[in-house]
C-alpha cells in the first residue's frame, strides 16, 4: 500500500499517524494492498482556491477528496482491485478551529477528516439522510477501532 503525505501547510502534524490511519482504513475496507493514496495538507489560501475551483463555494473548507480510479470497498473474500484511490486534501488551520470548537486535538480532527475524505474516495456520500447515517457510522467505527477507544465527535463547519 502506498500512502504519501505531502505537508505544504506549514503546520506541524503527525504524518505517521495519517499513514497508519490510511493503512487501517484501506485494510478494513478490503482495498487491494497495491493501491495508492495521497494525503495533502495545505494552508487556508490554497484550500480556499481549491474549494472555489472544484466546489464553487467561497472560503476554505476542512477536507476535499479527489477520486482517481473510483475504487470501492471490497470484502474479505473479494477485495477490490488495485489502483489509485486519489487525493485527500486537508487544511490544518481549519481543522484546528473545528477541533477547538469540538473539544479535541487538531491531530484527532485531522484523523477524523482523513477518514471522512477516504470514505468519499471510496464512493460514500452524505447528501441523503440514509447515506449520512451509513457513512458517519462507518467513519466513527473505523476511527474508534484505529484509536482503540471512542472516536472524536464530528464537527460541522
Amino acid at each position: 500500500m502506498s500512502i504519501e503525505v505531502n505537508n505544504e501547510s506549514g503546520v506541524d502534524v503527525d504524518d505517521e499517524a495519517l499513514v497508519r490511519l490510511g493503512r487501517h482504513v484501506l485494510e478494513r475496507l478490503f482495498v487491494h494492498p497495491e493501491s495508492e493514496l495521497s494525503i495533502i495538507l495545505v494552508d487556508i489560501d490554497a484550500m480556499e482556491k481549491l474549494h472555489i475551483e472544484w466546489m464553487d463555494e467561497p472560503g476554505p473548507t476542512d477536507v476535499l477528496s479527489f477520486p482517481m480510479d473510483e475504487l470501492r470497498p471490497g470484502t474479505a473474500t473479494r477485495p477490490t482491485g488495485s489502483g489509485i484511490l486519489g487525493d485527500v486534501v486537508l487544511c490544518p488551520e481549519v481543522a484546528q478551529t473545528q477541533a477547538d470548537n469540538a473539544g479535541h486535538s487538531m491531530n484527532e480532527e485531522l484523523l477524523l477528516l482523513t477518514t471522512h475524505g477516504m470514505l468519499h474516495l471510496l464512493g460514500f456520500d452524505h447528501a441523503e439522510p440514509e447515506e449520512e447515517k451509513e457513512m458517519f457510522g462507518l467513519q466513527r467505527q473505523l476511527l474508534a477501532d484505529f484509536l482503540g477507544g471512542s472516536a472524536p465527535r464530528e464537527t460541522v463547519q
